[in-house]
């Protein structure tokens, strides 16, 4: 049974500590920011005992289903209260209000949109999941968070906007708010579909992401890993399984990012690319959508969150231990950032589908069920994409920080709560690459897939020595893309620089022709009005003379008359 205090869901945990947290110091406030994701994780297990439930309320004319349980909803549950802690205990060190509050509410809005089982309720949580995180971004200060964290704003807001127009649509076509299964053919689909598509990071809508991400500060970049992007993907698989499209896009999304990834410096804007690389293959089996293509995207997102977050918080470690996050100004740090560096590399080996890894049993499900469906070009791609993600991710983050080259940078281990979270997100991407059937026996359809057969291990250990051999072949004969300080562009360039350039040189170019009207303007002016006042109104005007007082008196003397005469017919 999942109610607190007078019948309150789980998720309101986080909300009520995030209040307590705000009058709350020292060891008491990070007692109870602990106590949040435990305490609801708790109370949701006791309901992923027993029946599916769903609550409903009225507000004024419209039926709203502010929590619904499945075991869909209750996997990403289970996974955001996991991921909230080990984000919670990587962020103890830091004595900043806004970011532990920020945080609490995030992870608390992002199980409301998980549990919410209309469209209202998802629209409020996913207002309140955007405004909290951009709260982690700013809580860095710099002048590039700052921009950064408006542009991310807008950009879900827009998102937002779009939810709530085909929210409106919905009732108008059925009557109803509640979330279910949606249609392309619909204007109401297609309004969501473009809103979760943003959150999602799909091409041309990408940019949020590596712009925001790595700019947070080292523990916010942590909490944003896990929720806004994973979120959508649970509504793609509650709301749009099965669309063709999800297909194409996916693929699209799991391959160009690569190329980005490959040449870029920031080595967490390297994970904000990677990130979309591992989307596109959920969006790839939401696409495909049997029951073994969608138990690999739940899969491969509660996999994710893991790694991806292990990942982050390695870089995040290595960013708050030398104040630098670009390879070229880091290497060498294994030399006294052993444990780091250790954690770093499972991270690394799970991102890129090593067996015995948590990568390996998930996304092998979504390749193989492209594969029973006949997409043989799509396979191709997920595989240049797999070999593309252990070249970025699985090579060039542990290599580059870590072995590439003395930077002389000598830093300790960070902080021992750190060390502890990393420590659990390792174990569990161990855990689960060891023991697969733990994680299957969550998902949402019963499944005897085996991860560990002759062709998966053979097939997965051939890319993966083939793509070693790649990239030592291409450091060793000077063609690897070197780490640089350099900027690249990217889709946001046209919304960063292009349009309020274009903007500026247009106004450039219509000021001659503004001067121009404004001058006419003012000519026409001067003579339709200002000589016409001049003339009635100017000394030698009509209504400037002096009048004689007798013809004044006979003057009012004829305007009283006739209001009299008025008066007696009207």
């Amino acid at each position: 049974m999942i109610e607190l205090f007078g019948g309150m869901p789980s998720y309101m945990v986080f909300f009520l500590f995030a209040v307590l947290a705000l009058f709350t110091r020292g060891h008491l406030r990070s007692l109870l920011m602990i106590a949040a994701p435990v305490i609801s994780g708790i109370f949701l297990w006791q309901t992923g005992q027993g029946e599916e439930i769903s609550y409903t309320t009225q507000l004024m004319s419209y039926e709203l289903t502010p929590f619904r349980t499945d075991k869909l909803s209750l996997l990403f549950g289970y996974l955001f209260n996991i991921a909230a802690f080990m984000a919670v205990l990587f962020s103890l060190h830091i004595k900043d209000t806004h970011q532990h509050v920020s945080g609490l509410i995030y992870a608390g809005a992002a199980l409301g949109a998980v549990f919410a089982g209309d469209l209202i309720t998802l629209f409020v949580f996913l207002e309140v999941m955007a405004v909290s995180s951009t709260f982690l971004i700013w809580a860095r200060g710099t002048d590039k968070a700052i921009a950064s964290g408006m542009r991310y704003l807008i950009i879900q807001v827009i998102s937002g906007v779009l939810l709530l127009a085909g929210a409106l649509f919905v009732y108008s076509d059925t009557g109803s708010l509640s979330l279910t299964q949606m249609s392309l053919d619909t204007v109401a689909g297609v309004l969501i579909f473009l809103a979760v598509g943003i959150k999602a990071a799909f091409p041309l809508m990408h940019n949020w992401v590596t712009d925001a991400y790595p700019e947070a500060t080292p523990t916010g970049s942590v909490f944003l890993s896990i929720f806004t992007t994973k979120t959508a993907v649970y509504l793609l698989a509650r709301g749009f399984p099965g669309e063709d499209i999800l297909i194409y896009i996916g693929a699209i999304m799991a391959c160009f990012p690569i190329f980005y990834a490959v040449i870029e410096n920031d080595l967490r804007r390297v994970l904000a690319y990677s990130m979309i690389n591992q989307i596109g293959f959920m969006v790839v089996g939401i696409g495909i959508g049997t029951e073994l293509a969608i138990n690999g995207a739940v899969a491969t997102a509660f996999n994710h969150v893991i790694y991806k977050g292990l990942l982050f918080m390695s870089m995040g470690a290595v960013l708050h231990m030398t104040g630098r996050i670009n390879g070229s100004d880091l290497g060498g740090l294994y030399k006294t950032m052993p444990k780091t560096t250790i954690l770093c590399i499972v991270g690394a080996a799970s991102i890129s589908a090593f067996p015995l890894f948590s990568g390996f049993v998930s996304k092998a499900m979504i390749m193989s069920a492209v594969i029973y469906e006949g997409y043989d070009w799509i396979w191709l791609a997920l595989l240049f994409a797999a070999a593309g993600v252990f070249h970025h991710a699985g090579i060039k983050i542990p290599y580059f920080a870590f072995f590439a080259h003395d930077s002389g940078l000598r830093p300790s281990e960070p902080p021992r709560n750190m060390l502890m979270a990393m420590g659990l997100a390792a174990a569990l991407c161990i855990g689960i690459g060891c023991y697969p059937r733990v994680l299957y026996s969550f998902l949402p359809f019963e499944t005897d897939y085996t991860a560990y057969d002759t062709t998966h291990v053979l097939t997965q250990m051939q890319l993966l020595c083939f793509s070693a051999l790649a990239f030592v072949w291409l450091n060793l004969r000077g063609l690897y893309p070197p780490e640089l300080r350099s900027t690249n562009i990217d889709v946001e360039w046209l919304y960063r620089k292009f349009l309020p350039c274009s903007i500026r040189c247009g106004m450039a170019m219509m000021k001659p022709v503004y001067n121009g009207a404004l001058r006419l303007a003012c000519g026409m002016v001067q003579i339709v009005f200002i000589r016409n006042l001049t003339r009635h109104h100017g000394p030698e005007g009509v209504l400037a003379r002096t009048w004689p007082i007798g013809s004044m008196v006979l003057w009012v003397a004829v305007l009283l008359g006739f209001y009299l005469m008025l008066y007696y017919v009207l």
